[in-house]
């Protein structure tokens, strides 16, 4: 029993190192409960899987443009797995057959900028009866070396006409092409002007030709296959260099036996046109849809492709955001692509043609925007007003409330009721024992009062009292003044 007690005790302790209660089946937690009790070794899955599937970040994987043979695994590291399978797939919404090996090997040949985007493969198999997958992402980019040539032709003829013009140059190209295959370079014709000669202008034109060679045509790193991922870029570099001082010797040699080009038709004059100057300009310049990035670590100088969203004018070093109004949707564009008319995108750097929306929704969001402050500034005028105004009656209201609620104002209304009465009492004289024996009936004095108050024609002047009122003052001036008693005060208010 104690041992059956130890080896239960022992399986708690190595139950985490098992990433298996996820993954393994009840029946075998079970089977290692049963053997641990009967006193057996449990044989426990090691080599189990620890999940069905994972997911992998391969990294970034920079291919040279026009690449005779790239070949990229499935998996970085070596996997020895029994009769796995491979699938390929790209970020893409558009389905696309890829070339690959037995071996699960994705296969570029000729690579293009257009070929960089997200890839992921996912490696299938089977392990102790259990499916397995395995998937590995890759984020690939085109890129190429610096280096490139720059070629201009002057051809001297007699006229300047296009239709002339445009057979030399046809008939030009395809000798150029020959040469091409031979020195493994690309030559493109960037632009051709005609204009008269300063020696004669009257009689003598002169055509000027402009070449663009790039050095990466078809099979130009066959040397540099061979070599790994670490010393393939010095490779590179150095048949770049080979290549151009191999093509300006070719053109210079191509040009010294080919001096004139006779053009002739059925629809056309004959006319010869004379090479008089080959001029060359190596340029360290990136190619249309790249810029410097500094992202391969290994080439610092390299030109990258042009990720979605952005572009990059030929010769130009830097990929810069798509302007508002375009939109490039893959890899290693030279120019955007402009909306359809009536639409704009909102920002730069669009990358689909659904970031292209109307006009005129875009100019009615921002012209309420641009009102917001203009409505603003109207409107906060009245408000202040309205709030002067209400700050002005709430004080009003307050103090004809304090007026009428506070002591003082009862008191001063009181005061002005005792005067009216003391008015009223020097007006109406009371009788009692201080009033003199010269004084008459209380009618007769009522009657001498209301005639001096209502019906005198002479009114008294600078506010003085009358003589009635006069006489009574003197009559009560040795009295003391009234007291009002609590009806008298109830009658006031």
């Amino acid at each position: 029993h104690t041992a059956q007690r130890g080896r239960m005790l022992y399986v708690p302790r190595i139950w985490p190192d098992l990433r298996g209660p996820k993954v393994l089946g009840i029946m075998q937690i079970l089977t290692l409960v049963l053997c641990s009790c009967s006193g057996k070794t449990a044989a426990l899955p090691w080599d189990l899987p620890a999940n069905s599937s994972w997911e992998h970040q391969g990294g970034l994987v920079f291919i040279h443009t026009e690449s005779s043979l790239y070949s990229l695994p499935c998996s970085p590291i070596e996997m020895e797995v029994a009769h796995p399978t491979y699938r390929w797939v790209q970020d893409r919404a558009a389905s696309r057959l890829f070339s690959v090996t037995k071996e699960g090997r994705l296969l570029f040949q000729h690579f293009q900028a257009g070929d960089s985007g997200n890839y992921s493969c996912t490696i299938s198999y089977m392990k102790h009866g259990v499916p397995v997958s395995q998937t590995f992402h890759y984020s690939i980019f085109g890129y190429h070396v610096l280096g490139g040539l720059d070629t201009v032709l002057l051809f001297h003829n007699k006229l300047c006409e296009d239709e002339r013009t445009k057979r030399f140059l046809r008939d030009l190209q395809d000798k150029l092409r020959q040469l091409e295959i031979k020195q493994h370079c690309k030559l493109h014709m960037t632009a051709t002007f005609c204009f008269p000669s300063l020696n004669n202008p009257s009689d003598d034109f002169i055509v000027q030709v402009q070449l663009e060679v790039s050095p990466f045509g078809s099979h130009w790193d066959e040397h540099c296959n061979s070599q790994d991922m670490e010393t393939v870029t010095d490779c590179y570099r150095k048949t770049v260099r080979h290549n151009l001082g191999q093509v300006q010797l070719a053109l210079t040699r191509f040009f010294k036996e080919h001096k004139s080009f006779l053009i002739t038709g059925p629809d056309i004059l004959s006319s010869n046109f004379t090479n008089e100057f080959v001029g060359f300009l190596k340029t360290t310049q990136c190619s249309g849809g790249y810029g410097q990035t500094k992202q391969l670590q290994r080439c610092l100088d390299c030109c990258i492709v042009c990720p979605p969203g952005t572009s990059s004018p030929p010769k130009a070093s830097q990929c810069s955001p798509c302007p508002v109004g375009t939109y490039s949707p893959i890899y290693g564009v030279a120019f955007c692509t402009p909306c359809k008319d009536g639409m704009i995108t909102r920002v730069p750097g669009a990358s689909s043609m659904t970031d292209c929306i109307k006009k005129e929704r875009t100019k009615q969001a921002v012209s309420i925007v641009h009102r917001i402050p203009a409505l603003i500034l109207i409107m906060l005028p009245a408000l202040l007003a309205l709030n002067f105004l209400f700050i002005l009656s709430s004080c009003y209201w307050f103090y004809r409330e304090y007026r009428v609620s506070s002591p003082r104002a009862s008191k001063i209304t009181g005061r002005a009721t005792r005067m009216e009465m003391v008015t009223s009492f020097f007006r109406i004289p009371r009788q009692g024992p201080q009033a003199g024996p010269d004084a008459g009936p209380t009618s007769d004095t009522s009657d001498a009062d209301t005639s001096a108050s209502q019906g005198g024609n002479e009114e008294p002047t600078d506010g003085a009292p009358s003589p009635a009122v006069t006489s009574n003052l003197a009559a009560v001036t040795d009295e003391p003044p009234p007291v009002l008693t609590q009806e008298d005060r109830k009658d006031t208010f």
